[in-house]
């Protein structure tokens, strides 16, 4: 296999797991496991970011340099709109205070809009994907 073939796999790979994280998210909401509907939203959206940065050829190993790059590479850019870059960062501050945070309650309503902005935000990635 070439570099540039196993580079287009590990893509697909990465969507695949975006979609199986949103599949994920809905089942966690279905089961009112809210803490874990959020945390599977946020990674179907880290799984489709790092799969388009990976297709610019740019790769990181922390979700804080995935976030960056969506906002340098993909906002600054006119990629996506600014729109998604805060949404980004709203799912990403919602996934760090449902794992590491004592004490913390997500609304059904909350975690319908969470879901419902991530599989947009996977969406747009995806159309990254076929320009």
């Amino acid at each position: 296999m070439t570099h540039e073939a196993v580079r287009e796999s590990v893509i697909h790979y990465w969507m695949e797991k975006a979609d199986e994280s949103l599949a994920s998210s809905r089942a966690e909401q279905q089961s009112q496991r809210y803490h874990f509907a959020v945390n599977r939203a946020y990674y179907a959206c880290f799984y489709a970011a790092s799969a388009i940065l990976l297709r610019e050829g740019i790769r990181f190993k922390k979700h804080s340099g995935v976030r960056a790059a969506v906002h340098k590479n993909l906002v600054k850019t006119g990629k996506i709109d600014i729109s998604w870059g805060k949404f980004y960062n709203k799912v990403f501050e919602n996934r760090q205070m449902s794992d590491y945070l004592e004490l913390v309650k997500f609304e059904p309503d909350q975690v319908e809009e969470i879901i419902t902005s991530a599989t947009g935000f996977v969406a747009e990635l995806k159309k990254l994907l076929n320009p």
